[in-house]
């Protein structure tokens, strides 16, 4: 289907509430996948079977593209819409067979500041609605699954602490004994709630039978955001049922007295998890507002998780299209080394191509422009031409490209259009960027034009694809905890050194005692700078970076340091994005939702 944009550019629901939407099965028959392969949720969406993967497993491998940025501002630089409009260029225009993996999005930032995932303009998911809503209700398994732990938690410490080891053994349950100091899991819920952060549990509970003080409750806890489960890193990479199953067996909750990892096979509650996310494992098909197809499925933080769409989609992706486009979080300091440096390691799978994504305002913003702030107007410096400050802002994407090349896979800079930008200001961009190795940097307009925008870039990527490459991981498994740590903030953010809390020197004595010093590293780091620091724009230099805490998501199979102050659960806005959201009465439309 080919668009036919119109001007002004009308609201992202209004164009997707205008859009030509094909029936679910329609776009199923256009990869090859039949009714038996999906389970329907109504008409304009699917989950498919995971053992699509078994009948399609002689078929040979698609092109593998990971969508990237550069440090993004508070506004972000396009990510998602990038990855859709150059999946609707290669396939509407370039008539390619292609689709696109994508995370599905928290509501907390849906209700919050930052709004849905579902891209922009004419390169969106759609049903735009379903997607950054309950879609087929992943995320709401994902926090049943996690809150069931929670409570399995707290339920066997109560009981420990009221009931002799000989009773316990009578109900078939073994002491753990908990060090209650360790205990990492909090609860979830899938909405931003600071109040939350911090609380305790337990106050009907705080005496023993005999009167006397219980050793356990009261205990302080909190609530995370849902995506930021454990339980959703895993569905992310997890690559069978059977791998789901093991890696939900080796979560840790927290040590017990003796210093030893109690497992959520320990609590008896893995199976019940699994049980609870069987569904969930497969993903959702949709489609773009152009009518290629896209898989949906999982949606990790991309600060302390790794931030990728699921192994899983990518996987059957790969054997149902030649060219699978999919996105990695936040820019590529973060979202692109774990893309490669966790889910690549556990997936096999390695990409052709890195596309980068980049702004000439964000590239100003770094160069040392005015603060940018959602919803505020934009100084003129981001609205005129303005080379010298571009110009000082380069470096950004310099450091960026030369990182993405440390892994040897050949890197396309798309540099996302507005209509202030110069054909001055994109001839440095596209300058600059060759000179930094760049395979080649183009100007794309997917926003405002759809596929029709995107053509030279999607064109440049598809040459990328079969450029020869050389792909290496970033560092080896078997360095200790605080090596891999320093390599990656010495050589891919530019600190000049590392410090450690007392307490992230004590969990990293643990971890590695435990056995865990093999995994990857998570790095759990603000995205709005290559430091620590947000504050820090462009390439900071001379900065030395903070590790307050280091924890395991043992299931999942990474360690996650955290580099200074990182909230796990965010708070709401002032005029958050729920306030501007209803339901049109006589029409049954939502309104209001971007």
């Amino acid at each position: 289907m080919v668009l036919k944009p119109k001007r002004p550019v009308p609201s992202d629901i209004e164009i997707a509430q205008e859009a030509d939407l094909r029936p679910i099965l329609e776009i199923a028959e256009k990869i090859g996948l039949e009714m038996d392969d999906l389970d329907l949720y109504g008409k304009y969406k699917a989950k498919v079977h995971l053992d699509v993967l078994e009948k399609l497993a002689d078929r040979p491998q698609g092109k593998y593209i990971d969508v990237t940025a550069i440090t993004p501002t508070p506004l972000g630089e396009g990510k998602t819409t990038t990855t859709l409009g150059l999946t609707q260029a290669m396939g509407t225009h370039l008539g390619k067979n292609v689709m696109c993996c994508i995370r599905q999005p928290s509501m907390g930032p849906t209700f919050n500041i930052k709004g849905g995932a579902a891209g922009g303009g004419y390169s969106q998911i759609i049903p735009m609605e379903d997607f950054n809503l309950h879609l087929t209700g992943d995320i709401h398994a994902i926090t049943v699954a996690h809150n069931l732990v929670a409570a399995a938690l707290d339920t066997r410490m109560y009981h420990e602490s009221r009931q002799t080891d000989e009773a316990l053994k009578r109900r078939g349950v073994t002491r753990i004994d908990f060090d209650v100091d360790t205990i990492t899991w909090n609860r979830v819920v899938d909405v931003c709630d600071r109040t939350l952060r911090d609380i305790k549990v337990g106050f009907n509970d705080d005496k023993l039978r005999d009167g006397s003080p219980s050793p356990v409750f009261p205990r302080a806890t909190g609530y995370d955001i849902s995506v930021a489960s454990e339980l959703m890193a895993i569905l992310a990479l997890a690559t069978s049922l059977r791998d789901l199953r093991e890696r939900v067996g080796r979560a840790v909750v927290g040590l017990n007295k003796k210093g030893d990892p109690v497992t959520l096979e320990d609590l008896g509650v893995a199976g019940a998890v699994t049980v609870l996310l069987k569904d969930a494992l497969m993903p959702n098909l949709m489609q773009t507002i152009e009518g290629q197809p896209a898989l949906v499925h999982a949606g990790p933080f991309a600060n302390i998780a790794h931030g990728n769409s699921s192994i899983i989609a990518d996987q059957i992706a790969l054997k149902v299209s030649d060219y699978v486009v999919t996105e990695s979080g936040f820019g590529a300091d973060i979202g692109m080394e774990k893309f490669f440096d966790i889910k690549c390691r556990y997936s096999g799978l390695i990409p052709n191509t890195v596309v980068l994504v980049a702004t000439v305002r964000a590239l100003k913003m770094h160069g040392g422009g005015p603060k940018v702030s959602p919803g505020a107007p934009l100084d003129e410096a981001y609205t005129t031409e303005n080379l010298e400050l571009l110009e000082a802002g380069l470096p950004n994407l310099g450091f960026h490209i030369k990182n993405a090349i440390r892994f040897g896979i050949p890197v396309v800079v798309c540099v996302n259009g507005f209509k202030d930008d110069t054909d001055a200001e994109m001839e440095m961009v596209r300058k600059y960027s060759e000179e930094q190795g760049a395979f080649a940097a183009v100007k794309s307009t997917h926003w405002a034009d759809g596929g029709a925008g995107s053509v030279e870039f999607a064109q440049a990527v598809v040459d990328a694809c079969e450029q020869p490459s050389d792909f290496k991981f970033l560092y080896p498994l078997d360095w200790p905890i605080k090596k891999k740590i320093e390599f990656i903030c010495k050589e891919f953010y530019g600190a000049d050194g590392v410090t450690y809390e007392p307490l992230a020197e004590e969990q990293i004595a643990t971890y590695e005692k435990a056995g865990f010093g093999d995994l990857p590293m998570c790095m759990a780091k603000t995205h709005l700078s290559l430091s620590h620091d947000p504050l820090l724009k462009g390439v900071p230099t001379g900065f030395t970076v903070p590790i307050r805490e280091v924890r395991a998501s043992v299931g999942a199979g990474f360690i996650y340091p955290i580099l200074g102050k990182m909230s796990t659960m965010p708070g709401l806005a002032t005029h958050a994005a729920f306030m501007n959201i209803d339901l049109d009465l006589e029409t049954g439309k939502i309104t209001g939702l971007f």
